[in-house]
């Protein structure tokens, strides 16, 4: 069953040149992924695909130079602003990639108690800590106190707390040890099996591999392609789209081969398919138009060669 469904998102910025002139920049365009309860997604890209931002829209926590289209459901009901006021935080939460979130006021133990939903929100604040390796000492910091390792893990428990249907985790990983990765992925995973869904984004194929049931791949601002995690195996055979692929070559423990050219600025996107000038595969049809997400064998591609 679909708990949160992003139906052709796009997403602006307003921003005015050296004369004062108007311009539009599209950062994400036709983006659609849907979430299942009892699921992991990781939604995985280059640095500017998009996938930070996809979590800030879904929150309702873009900036105001921000324009927004497309249609994002929570439990088949449109999330409105108001209905995202009485969501965020309850049934619906982030752990952000920036440690900039939490309150520089505020002492950490009691941000996160504030966010627990819990009868006895110490009790339950002390517990996710220690599951965290964060000593009881740690409750009565400030964040400037904390190293950067502590400040995501506080962030992680934050989101474990707040009994919250839906977690989405940005880059929740690095800065942290293996014993605490490790630990905060089997958490996500258990918290899936639960019936509840989490969102993780990252630029760690091998760990999101560990625990997902999906992969979606961001390209420029959208998806490329949604695949079952038992797609990325051997030289990629089963994987559909050209980017996709060559993401799992550029892998150390595949053929370690990089991705020729770079990523396109939002400001001089390609007319036709946005991977085009760097796909070894691209034709003349390949710049016409952008082609359509569409679904092949058991997953969904937006390419017009994949097979």
């Amino acid at each position: 069953m679909s708990i949160l469904e992003v139906e052709n998102l796009s997403v602006s910025f307003k921003q005015y040149t050296d004369g004062f002139k108007e311009i539009n920049h599209k950062v994400i365009s036709s983006l659609s992924v849907t979430l299942e309860a009892g699921e992991i997604l990781a939604v995985v890209g280059a640095s500017g695909s998009g996938k930070s931002l996809l979590a800030h829209a879904i929150l309702g926590i873009l900036p105001r130079n921000a324009s927004i289209s497309g249609t994002i459901k929570y439990k088949g009901v449109e999330l409105t602003a108001a209905r995202l006021a009485t969501l965020r935080g309850k049934e619906l939460a982030l752990v952000p990639q920036s440690v900039n979130f939490l309150d520089p006021l505020m002492r950490v133990g009691s941000q996160v108690r504030t966010a627990s939903n819990s009868e006895d929100v110490v009790s339950a604040q002390r517990k996710v800590f220690e599951r965290y390796h964060l000593g009881k000492e740690v409750e009565s910091m400030y964040p400037f106190q904390l190293s950067g390792g502590m400040a995501r893990r506080t962030l992680l428990s934050t989101a474990m707390v707040s009994g919250a249907k839906v977690i989405i985790a940005d880059e929740p990983t690095p800065g942290l040890d293996p014993i605490v990765i490790k630990e905060a992925l089997s958490n996500f995973r258990e918290f899936a099996d639960k019936g509840c869904a989490v969102m993780l984004i990252t630029h760690d194929i091998e760990s999101a591999l560990q625990i997902t049931d999906k992969i979606a791949v961001f390209y420029a601002g959208t998806t490329v392609e949604i695949a079952s995690v038992k797609d990325f195996v051997g030289k990629g055979e089963a994987i559909r789209h050209p980017y996709t692929k060559a993401l799992w070559r550029a892998l150390p423990q595949n053929e370690f081969i990089s991705i020729p050219g770079s990523q396109p600025h939002p400001s001089s996107l390609p007319p036709g398919c946005l991977f085009a000038p760097r796909c070894e595969i691209a034709t003349p049809e390949c710049e016409q138009a952008p082609p359509d997400m569409r679904e092949l064998r058991d997953g969904m591609v937006r390419c017009i060669h994949a097979t």
